[in-house]
């Protein structure tokens, strides 16, 4: 059995055999999370070869830096603040910031249809109810692409991501409370601005 797939194996224990001279188990590392990093990368930048550079500077840094990991804390939110922090700087590296559209369909799913628009929350508008030509879907995706960084990256985290509120504040470094404070401006950001846009025609 390969060591990222024997669940007895703890993470911590895989960057302790690293730190020892272990090749094979970084690779493993790298293994168990490797899907997990690269959706969260693509989907947050909408740029998947920009999230291929990110995923290889965040495996990189996280080879960097073990040494100056503390072993009694969970090894998966250091990583996805890593990659986090990565995404971010590569955004505010661009003139402007591009997103996945919300009618494109999200790699991985089961029947390959799901759009990043299934997967908003039900109270958000449906893009397929108003999204009716070119004009109408970029406005969605300005109305994304121009919310709050730190509203944007729990939103990723949360729906795109599926990670846990408590881990979502473990990679943000912000209370419990938080998390779930600023997905509710998230969505409700989302929803005010559309209804402005629709106001507006």
């Amino acid at each position: 059995m390969a060591l990222d797939q024997d669940k007895s194996i703890s993470d911590t224990e895989l960057l302790r055999r690293h730190l020892a001279g272990d090749q094979e188990a970084f690779a493993a590392l790298v293994r168990r999370y490797e899907k997990e990093v690269y959706n969260f990368l693509a989907r947050f930048t909408g740029d998947r070869a920009l999230a291929d550079d990110l995923f290889q500077e965040t495996f990189l840094q996280l080879h960097v830096s073990a040494g100056a990991f503390d072993q009694t804390r969970r090894l998966k939110p250091w990583l996805f603040t890593i990659a986090a922090n990565k995404a971010r700087d590569a955004l505010r590296r661009r003139s402007r910031h591009q997103a996945a559209p919300l009618d494109a369909t999200v790699p991985g799913t089961a029947d390959d249809r799901t759009s990043y628009a299934d997967l908003m929350p039900s109270n958000i508008p449906a893009p397929e109810e108003s999204v009716l030509n070119l004009e109408d879907r970029r406005a969605v995706e300005s109305v994304v692409n121009e919310m709050p960084e730190h509203l944007r990256t729990v939103l990723v985290l949360s729906y795109f991501s599926d990670l846990p509120y408590k881990e979502i504040a473990e990679v943000l470094d912000v209370p419990l409370g938080t998390v779930k404070s600023r997905l509710h401006a998230a969505v409700r950001h989302f929803a005010a601005r559309w209804k402005a846009i629709a106001r507006e025609k």
